[in-house]
């Protein structure tokens, strides 16, 4: 069997881990890239691709021997048509993609889990306080923006039209900006273990929200600096411990959610993008369901997955753990869609 993923995003871990549990590994990759992947050892198989078309042909050209993981690019890049042509098996259920590229969607999904979440403005006129306009995607931020009031809102909706970012209004959702420390909760949901481990936490760097924070206020003022939120890099976070059973609990309860609305349910890892407010309150404002780049910083570990595990456990290696469980006792139906 062979453990195949998209070259980017988090494909070398999601690889090194393959290999470390004794899996052939393949990565499909932009050609511009190939002498890249060229550097692991751990790749056995590189296939290059020319555009994204050709890339569903070389996945597919896999589909008797391999698995297929899924990350941010492969939601994001290929988009929902091409996704659907795919033969391989994919590890985890491809159907939760569709409900994480529509935020209105993915804040459905929350609130039905019980899951403390952001107020959701349905109307620009209804925006009363300050704000964060999001696009559908797994964008990295790419195009959010904040805005205090409704005119900030037009104007900045109005420049993304113009810049053919969006077609129109029904691609952004209005989400109340709550204030509080960004953390972003990793979890593995295991259907041979049937149980959902906290794996990491991590706190996103963007820019230039955060390059603004170091700049002193009279400069931001001057120059009259708007505020982005591209992701560019992912810094380690331990969260108090009192914490961690409402993380739980919230991944939990989410797991079960999918379970019911989107079956089979959550298969693997997933995160829960939160913010956590002075009030010591977790504050639910996205999700991702599948393996997230935040996790690249634990490819020997992360504090919290030495306990379930007791030693080196990276996220792609939990990913091969499952599958290799799964092979083992002839479940590999329950863990790929």
């Amino acid at each position: 069997m062979i453990i195949s993923t998209i070259g980017s995003h988090s494909a070398l871990q999601i690889l090194h881990g393959a290999k470390k549990e004794g899996f052939k590994t393949t990565v499909i990759t932009d050609k511009k890239r190939e002498n890249f992947y060229k550097n692991f050892y751990f790749i056995d198989f590189i296939l290059s691709y020319e555009d994204l078309d050709d890339a569903v042909i070389k996945i597919n050209s896999l589909k008797d021997d391999a698995i297929l993981i899924p990350h941010g690019s492969l939601v994001e890049y290929l988009g929902k048509e091409r996704v659907s042509k795919i033969e391989t098996k994919i590890f985890g259920n491809k159907n939760i993609f569709e409900w994480e590229a529509n935020q209105k969607k993915k804040m459905e999904l929350l609130k039905k889990a019980g899951i403390k979440t952001p107020e959701i403005f349905e109307s620009i006129e209804d925006i009363d306080r300050l704000v964060i306009i999001k696009l559908n995607g797994a964008k990295g931020g790419k195009g959010y923006f904040l805005a205090k009031n409704k005119e900030e809102a037009k104007e900045g909706i109005t420049k993304l039209i113009q810049s053919k970012i969006i077609q129109d209004e029904d691609e952004i959702i209005i989400q109340e900006y709550v204030i509080g420390v960004p953390m972003y909760f990793q979890f593995f949901y295991s259907y041979i273990l049937n149980r959902v481990e906290i794996f990491g936490i991590d706190i996103r760097y963007e820019t230039n929200i955060d390059g603004i924070r170091r700049l002193p206020q009279q400069y931001i003022s001057e120059r009259e600096i708007k505020p982005t939120f591209v992701v560019v890099g992912n810094i380690p976070a331990v969260a108090r411990e009192s914490l961690l059973p409402v993380a739980l609990d919230y991944a939990n309860s989410f797991v079960n959610t999918t379970k019911q609305l989107i079956p089979p349910g959550m298969i693997g890892p997933f995160c829960l993008e939160s913010i956590v407010t002075d009030d010591m309150d977790i504050v639910v404002f996205e999700f991702s369901g599948r393996i997230v780049a935040g996790t690249n910083l634990y490819i020997n570990g992360s504090p919290y997955s030495w306990l379930y595990w007791d030693e080196p456990m990276s996220m792609g290696r939990r990913i091969a753990r499952e599958i290799k469980m799964a092979n083992e006792e002839d479940k590999l139906n329950l863990v790929t869609t």
